[in-house]
């Protein structure tokens, strides 16, 4: 087994030591649970080139092969089928999860243009966040010249923390970027 991802060490070291005395129990101390990444295509996904770039893209971004959303349902007025593509998604758990998570905070969000912060208001009532990115050109590992179609992706990071306020003090000390209220 390799070296421990960095966030994973500092979560180890760092976080539970200073949370240890607010929840008085290791186990009962908020973790980050996985990470699921969605690119929905629409009616690009069912053009084969395209959903084969889009699938190489988010590989290279995520580190793991995607697996084809399809839609459940017919709908005419959008001419989809059910079991048409409809978009990819991605789980992320354990070392992939805590790689993702450094290269996101670290090194893409600096790279999105005029970014004020994420909104601190966007947890679903469960302890979990999510947000989009409209391109996948903030990631580095992307290629300008190989792109064939400008995709964006919902990011959604699952937490064991029972409230929003918990999660949003786990994700802070991970080193997420919130907008700060009142400014």
């Amino acid at each position: 087994m390799g070296e421990k991802p960095r966030l994973r060490k500092y979560y180890d070291e760092v976080i539970v030591k200073d949370l240890l005395p607010k929840y008085g129990n290791s186990l009962a101390i908020p973790l980050l649970e996985k990470i699921v990444v969605n690119a929905g295509l629409g009616g690009s996904a069912s053009n084969r080139d395209i959903m084969e770039a889009a699938t190489g893209g988010l590989k290279v971004i995520t580190g793991q092969k995607p697996i084809v959303t399809r839609a459940k349902k017919s709908v005419s007025g959008f001419h989809l089928r059910a079991g048409n593509p409809v978009g990819l998604k991605v789980t992320l758990r354990k070392d992939r999860m805590y790689e993702f998570l450094d290269r996101l905070i670290n090194v893409a969000i600096p790279r999105i243009r005029d970014f004020k912060g994420f909104n601190p208001d966007s947890f679903d009532g469960h302890g979990n966040y999510t947000f989009g990115v409209s391109e996948q050109f903030i990631f580095p590992e992307i290629e300008y010249d190989q792109i064939k179609e400008v995709f964006g992706m919902d990011i959604t990071l699952v937490t064991t923390a029972d409230t929003d306020e918990d999660a949003r003090d786990l994700l802070k000390r991970f080193g997420m970027p919130f907008k700060v209220k009142g400014v």
